[in-house]
């Protein structure tokens, strides 16, 4: 049963539970229903669509809820296609790689970035596709740090026993089967000497039906056998969540697991104290602690969700006295060029010089207006 506040809470702000969703399917299904063609949107959203060169998915529970939403609303405009996305004018100061992953790829799908910790990318694939996504076009590239070899992957982590943590990241590693995540998770449990274990996904907003029993049992397994191991849930806006989503994520910390939130801050979006503060009420209300909150990358076909700094350093100064210091996120900036993320709030002032401290120390000058 849900707490009587939170039910309360998630009626209030997203509506009464599952009133078309229909019978519950498994995640296969799922992900094989998803729209993905033009005349599919179209034909769901009952509207005109804009067809554009990126790759659009959508999973159907998703797509209720936008379209229950409405066009222009913060869920419409994270996942529905614009041609704002390849608008030339809007465009041009987009990266392709706006933090640097292949700078830093390794051989077994590997980006290694900080000293102790690495990405590990074992698949592109996602559940749906979000606009602003950051490796939009290293993914539709076929960028080479997808590039499988589990060997090396081994290989790279017994000549590196420096790396103590490993973060699953991609695509989604919750679209993985049960039975590759139980086996990377053995051969990292066996043949490394990791301690901490990090997945970051959109599947609990997503395709929560993903988070199946034996999904929690390897969960449950596996968190006697790392020190630690937490879920980092991708979730953007306070309509993402509901009854279903926080169902999933409560079985996900039934197993043992830790549950924490990263948002991107979006213009069109989030870009608003409230709107944040609202986000993060519910977060603490289904038991997810806010970790990161992201200024907007520059990203290639994403550069209409970009704010400058200074705009993103007055929202987040303003929730800072909106929400429990222990509820407030690390605002954080990603560096072009694999740089690293540092922080992106300056208690001497809103403006940006452009100064940042790289994750090795060093002061590099970067425009961020």
């Amino acid at each position: 049963m849900f707490d009587f506040n939170l039910k309360n809470e998630l009626d209030r702000t997203s509506g009464s539970q599952s009133d078309d969703l229909g019978p519950p399917v498994n995640w296969q299904d799922s992900l094989k229903s998803c729209l993905r063609t033009h005349s599919e949107l179209e034909d769901f959203f009952e509207t005109d669509i804009p067809q554009i060169d990126y790759a659009v998915q959508i999973p159907r529970k998703l797509a209720i809820k936008i379209k229950r939403s409405k066009k222009g609303s913060p869920l419409w405009n994270q996942f529905l296609p614009s041609f704002l996305e390849t608008q030339d004018e809007i465009q041009r100061a987009g990266l392709a790689d706006p933090i640097g992953d292949e700078v830093h790829h390794q051989d077994g799908q590997i980006v290694h970035r900080y000293h102790n910790r690495l990405l590990f990318l074992p698949t592109k694939n996602c559940a749906g596709i979000c606009r602003f996504c950051f490796r939009k076009n290293n993914i539709e590239n076929d960028s080479k740090i997808f590039d499988s070899n589990f060997s090396a992957t081994l290989d790279y982590l017994k000549n590196h026993l420096e790396v103590e943590e490993l973060i699953f990241s991609g695509g989604d590693p919750f679209l993985l089967t049960d039975e590759r995540i139980a086996y990377y998770m053995t051969q990292f449990s066996e043949n490394t000497l990791l301690r901490h274990i990090r997945f970051h996904t959109r599947i609990p907003t997503f395709m929560p039906e993903r988070v199946t029993d034996k999904l929690f049992g390897i969960l449950s397994e596996f968190s006697k056998k790392f020190t630690k191991i937490n879920i980092v849930v991708h979730i953007n806006h306070p309509d993402e969540l509901d009854h279903e989503v926080v169902a999933s994520i409560k079985r996900l910390k039934d197993a043992g697991v830790d549950v924490l939130s990263q948002t991107v801050l979006l213009k069109g979006v989030n870009d608003d104290p409230l709107v944040l503060k609202s986000l993060i009420d519910k977060l603490l209300l289904a038991g997810i602690r806010p970790y990161y909150l992201h200024h907007p990358d520059r990203v290639k076909g994403g550069m209409h969700f970009y704010m400058d700094l200074e705009k993103g350093r007055k929202i987040f100064a303003s929730l800072r006295n909106l929400v429990p210091g222990w509820a407030i996120p690390q605002y954080i900036i990603d560096i072009p060029g694999g740089q690293g993320k540092t922080n992106a709030f300056n208690p001497e002032s809103f403006e940006s010089s452009g100064r940042f401290i790289t994750k090795d120390g060093k002061i590099v000058k970067i425009n961020y207006q």
